[in-house]
C-alpha cells in the first residue's frame, strides 16, 4: 500500500487498498499509513477508534465554524456524525467493496461553541444486511452531556472505482 495518497481515488494508483476491507482502510488511516481525509483539517475533527460496526472521532469546535449566532454551525455536528456513522459501517464492508450514505438525520440537542472543548461521536451499526447498513451516532461532550444525536442508513456498493 502505498502511503500520503487516497486508495479510492485517481490520484492513487495503487491494488493494494482493493483487497483491504474498510475497517483495515480506517485502521491504517488511525495509524499513520494512510493520511486523514482532507475534510479532517478542514473541519478539524478526526478517526481515533474503530472496530467490528463501530467508529469513533474527536473534534475541536473552535472560531473557524461559528455561524452569525456565534455557535458552531449544526453542519458541523451533522458531519460529524455523518462521518462517525459511516465509518462504523464501513468497518463491516468486505474488501473491493464500498458505501454511499443514501440518508443521515441529526439532532441537535444543545448548542456547541468555540469554547466547548473537545468532542467525541460515537458511532455503532444497528442493523446489516447484504445491501443496507443502518448506524446510530451520538456526539458528546467531554463531561458526557449529549450535544447531537443522530442515525445514518448506507447502501453498500461493490467493485468501486
Amino acid at each position: 500500500m502505498r502511503t500520503g495518497c487516497w486508495p479510492r481515488t485517481r490520484r492513487c494508483r495503487s491494488s493494494s487498498p482493493k483487497q483491504l476491507t474498510g475497517k483495515q482502510i480506517l485502521q491504517a488511516i488511525i495509524d499513520g499509513t494512510l493520511p486523514h481525509p482532507p475534510i479532517s483539517q478542514t473541519l478539524t475533527f478526526w478517526l481515533v477508534e474503530i472496530g467490528d460496526g463501530f467508529a469513533a472521532f474527536e473534534g475541536e469546535p473552535g472560531a473557524h465554524l461559528l455561524n452569525p449566532m456565534g455557535t458552531v454551525h449544526g453542519g458541523w455536528a451533522m458531519t460529524l456524525i455523518d462521518s462517525a456513522a459511516g465509518c462504523a459501517g464501513y468497518s463491516l464492508i468486505p474488501a473491493g467493496a464500498g458505501f454511499r450514505t443514501v440518508e443521515t438525520k441529526a439532532n441537535l440537542s444543545r448548542p456547541i461553541t468555540s469554547d466547548s472543548g473537545r468532542v467525541r461521536a460515537e458511532a455503532h451499526v444497528v442493523s446489516q444486511t447484504r445491501q443496507v447498513v443502518s448506524t446510530e451516532a451520538r456526539v458528546t461532550s467531554r463531561d458526557g452531556r449529549v450535544l447531537a444525536h443522530g442515525t445514518s442508513t448506507l447502501m453498500v456498493v461493490s467493485g468501486e472505482k
